[in-house]
């Protein structure tokens, strides 16, 4: 077996960002939406509410989109796991969890533009429906309340550096669509709401949004739609059904967004000079007992076809093997230049 050194100039690394729709069906837009009164009803309930984009009790499509949750660090809006405990319900639970994944520190909390709030709702999006993240710039999400309908999106396209933090990328939800921020006379030049910082944090690396209560139960003034939610201790508040019916009691009832994935190419070329790789090591082309090439012609003028291209280790290891779509002649008048893809 004939073996040649990779040079590191026939090395080279390419990434390519691939974007595809989120939803199921491959639809960019989510226009119906449907909970399941089993999940409502069983223990999760208490916790997070699923939605699908087809009725699950009456559809073999149906599949879950995203789960509604909602988080208090005080507990209030759901019943206490112990009455005689104060402070610990499922809200609670809920606030710690985010804390932990999104902040990374129980002792940190989540601020808003420049408001810090103690509760928030979370838009998980299931993980089978997005690739590697998120992708910013996409998102209209229509909201409906007592007072009115609002559009978010995210503030990606007017930030000169990006925040991280536990969770990665954060970017400040805003009054707007796609990218494009809105401003009106309730509203800040950044799009935020009126005495309320941003409307929510859109968490592209883990799938979350992350939307203020503050903001969105606000006067028209103020920028909010009048968004209620319950903040009553030991009381189931509903926070959860309240979201759900905030996005699919929209006029518009639009939800967009896409996803996103980066795909690094490693590609290798492999380059078999016109002197190499012109004999085969194949046994009919060698005599066993003499080790003469048994062609005479192929002494001088040997053919052999390229077919397949090993990639091995200094320890002579295969480790990955490139096919070619069909076999290519070589002798000493040739010489060639494959390129071999791999995609990690």
């Amino acid at each position: 077996m004939s073996f040649n050194r990779l040079d590191p100039q026939d090395f080279v690394v390419s990434s390519d960002s691939i974007t595809a729709t989120l939803w199921s069906g491959a639809l960019p837009t989510l226009t119906t939406f449907f909970t399941s009164s089993v999940q409502e009803a069983g223990s999760s309930g208490d916790y997070y509410l699923n939605v699908f984009q087809a009725n699950p009790q009456t559809s073999s499509t149906a599949s879950i989109q995203f789960a509604i949750a909602y988080g208090d660090s005080a507990g209030s809006g759901s019943v206490l796991y112990n009455s005689a405990v104060a402070g610990l319900s499922p809200t609670s639970t809920v606030y710690g969890q985010y804390q932990n994944i999104v902040l990374g520190d129980e002792n940190t909390d989540f601020v808003f533009g420049a408001i810090t709030s103690s509760r928030f709702w979370a838009i998980s999006f299931e993980r089978a429906r997005y690739k590697q993240s998120l992708m910013p710039g996409t998102l209209t999400l229509e909201l409906s309340g007592s007072l009115g309908v609002i559009s978010l999106t995210d503030n990606s396209n007017y930030v000169t550096s990006q925040v991280f933090n536990e969770a990665g990328r954060v970017f400040q939800l805003i009054s707007g669509s796609a990218g494009v921020k809105t401003t009106t006379a309730s509203t800040t030049t950044d799009g935020f709401s009126l005495n309320s910082g941003s409307y929510g944090w859109l968490l592209p690396d883990i799938g979350t949004i992350l939307l203020n209560p503050i903001a969105l139960s606000g006067s028209i003034a103020a920028g909010g739609i009048g968004l209620n939610y319950s903040i009553a201790s030991n009381t189931n508040g509903n926070n959860n059904q309240r979201l759900y019916r905030a996005i699919s009691g929209s006029t518009a009832a639009t939800f967009t967004i896409n996803s996103q994935e980066t795909i690094t190419s490693d590609y290798i070329f492999v380059r078999p000079r016109s002197a190499e790789f012109n004999y085969s090591e194949n046994p009919s082309f060698i005599s066993g007992s003499t080790g003469e090439v048994l062609y005479p012609s192929f002494i001088n003028n040997p053919q052999t076809y390229i077919t397949t291209i090993g990639l091995y280790n200094d320890t002579n290891e295969l480790l990955a093997v490139a096919k070619l779509s069909r076999p290519l002649l070589k002798d000493f008048t040739k010489e060639a230049l494959i390129r071999v893809k791999l995609d990690f």
